[in-house]
């Protein structure tokens, strides 16, 4: 007997009175190299994407399933095949139908090429997926995948029209930068440098959403003048990240200003410092252990972070499934740091590194900057190579070109879904910033995980990635920083604004602004 599962509505258990029309303003930064979130997965790809694709499911706070393009589905008792029953009625913003065929081609042609998070799991555990009919998709896995059912919110696996990719080069075709969804809003301007705009979806299939008539996304590189535009009125939602944490604190005690940490249970951010193993000085894990033991994590939380978030234990937020705290710690000691590097046997004057800042704001470059300092009191010499936009820094990581630098992971309620990318040895691809791409290279870890990930029980993998998680924080994997804890600011006015895990990246349909 199939497990049925059909999702309810998402409330924030209030009623208001909906009302049609109004634009809401919001920021994004930086400005994003384009908006496919099935070929780019930064965070302003996805925040700005999540209104005009959508994915099969979406998720509530609590990581339930909720409908989404799916209006049902089904999980065999065996865990090896789910079928999805789609929506009735929905259409392309081009006017296309929307069909069981355009799932299909999105996750077994254009993801299994464009996306390296989600071709490894299809990949590695999807057999096949077939349209069973105009409304009906059914993947049928290889072996049991406890974490598949997270895998389907549009920042992971959007729908894209095959209608429109089909028979072309992915990467360059034109609807990226004028993209065609399902979603609530339409594609209709990008200014570079200004904003991007987007209307309202008149074709929408919930019938009488959205509310809004325009989201504009404002471009303003400054995260002082987002703070003023904020005071001003001029912008309506600031989401984590888009002012400095130390003027959170007076922006959220405005008048008729709404403050919330909810919307980020799916995303849980884990920041870390990337380092590139490929060669000295960190090919050496006595050198990665000095490193940990010369950066001060508390005093990033306290003084850079103003409080607004955790020190990292280990590769798992301590939100996320599976995680476990029990893991080796690295106390701030510069002492310690430098035995370490005398131990390693290093030169670190024979090995400069370029360390490459993410140019996600000014909290960013001050952490770049403490970590310069911290380094150089160890011996490390040290340039930086700041880039200006995000485009730069993805190609760069990418390419792996960089010795040291800095990203965060969204860890996707699952660290089968949102962890053992950045570490498995079989996702060391160049083209994405959201894989291996520091070279980690060990069997042991690649055993544990992927038998964690295979493991039906939940005890059972609690010991895998337990196992695993002490090896990641032993060989130094990457260099654990923080959990982020990111706010939301936004005027009273605007209703509805966070309903489910994914929060402000979710599609606005529901978000209605009060006359």
């Amino acid at each position: 007997m199939a497990t049925v599962l059909v999702g309810g509505v998402l409330t924030q258990g209030v009623a208001w009175s909906q009302t049609q029309g109004g634009t809401l303003v919001a920021v994004v930064q930086p400005e994003p190299p384009l908006l496919m979130s099935g070929i780019n997965q930064q965070g302003p790809t996805l925040y700005v994407a999540a209104k005009i694709y959508q994915g099969l499911l979406t998720y509530s706070a609590d990581l339930t399933p909720q409908p989404s393009l799916a209006k049902s589905w089904t999980i065999s008792d065996d865990g090896l095949v789910y079928t999805f029953t789609l929506q009735e009625g929905v259409k392309w913003h081009d006017g296309h139908p929307f069909s069981a065929e355009d799932v299909v081609f999105t996750v077994d042609k254009l993801l299994r090429e464009t996306q390296p998070r989600i071709r490894t799991l299809i990949n590695k555990y999807i057999d096949k997926i077939v349209a069973t009919d105009e409304s009906t998709v059914e993947f049928t896995l290889k072996s049991p995948f406890a974490p598949f059912i997270y895998a389907f919110e549009a920042g992971s696996i959007p729908i894209v029209p095959k209608h429109l990719y089909e028979g072309t080069d992915y990467k360059t075709n034109p609807a990226n930068l004028t993209p065609v969804g399902t979603g609530p809003f339409k594609f209709d301007e990008w200014k570079r440098g200004s904003y991007i705009k987007l209307v309202r979806n008149p074709d929408y299939w919930k019938p009488g959403q959205p509310y809004l008539d325009e989201v504009i996304f404002r471009v303003v590189p400054d995260a002082a003048s987002r703070a003023v535009a904020f005071e001003k009125g001029d912008v309506h939602v600031l989401r984590g990240g888009d002012v400095d944490n130390v003027d959170v604190k007076r922006l959220r005690a405005l008048p008729d200003t709404e403050y919330s940490l909810k919307g980020w249970e799916m995303y849980s951010p884990h920041a870390y410092m990337i380092m590139n193993m490929r060669k000295p000085p960190f090919d050496n894990v006595l050198v990665r252990q000095a490193v940990m033991h010369a950066i001060n994590r508390q005093f990033i939380v306290d003084n850079i972070l103003f409080g607004l978030g955790k020190v990292a234990t280990g590769p798992i937020a301590s939100t996320t499934l599976l995680y476990d705290p029990d893991v080796p710690t690295y106390d701030y000691s510069i002492k310690k740091a430098k035995e370490l590097i005398k131990e390693s046997g290093v030169d670190l004057s024979k090995t400069p590194v370029k360390m490459l800042p993410i140019p996600y704001g000014t909290s960013w470059d001050r952490i770049a900057e403490y970590t310069k300092q911290s380094l150089e009191q160890i011996g490390f010499q040290i340039t930086t190579e700041p880039v200006s936009d995000a485009g730069s820094w993805f190609t760069r990581i990418s390419n792996w070109d960089y010795d040291l630098s800095f990203n965060y992971a969204f860890q996707y309620g699952d660290p089968g879904l949102g962890v053992s990318r950045l570490y498995l040895s079989s996702n060391i691809v160049k083209g994405t910033h959201t894989a291996n791409v520091q070279n980690y290279v060990n069997p042991k870890a690649d055993e544990l995980m992927t038998a964690g990930d295979q493991a039906v029980d939940l005890a059972e993998r609690q010991k895998y990635y337990s196992e695993a998680q002490k090896l990641l924080v032993e060989d130094v994997a990457n260099g654990y920083l923080f959990e982020i804890e990111n706010p939301t600011i936004y005027h009273s006015s605007v209703k509805n604004l966070i309903n489910s895990a994914v929060g402000v990246s979710d599609s606005f349909d529901n978000v209605f602004i009060q006359k």
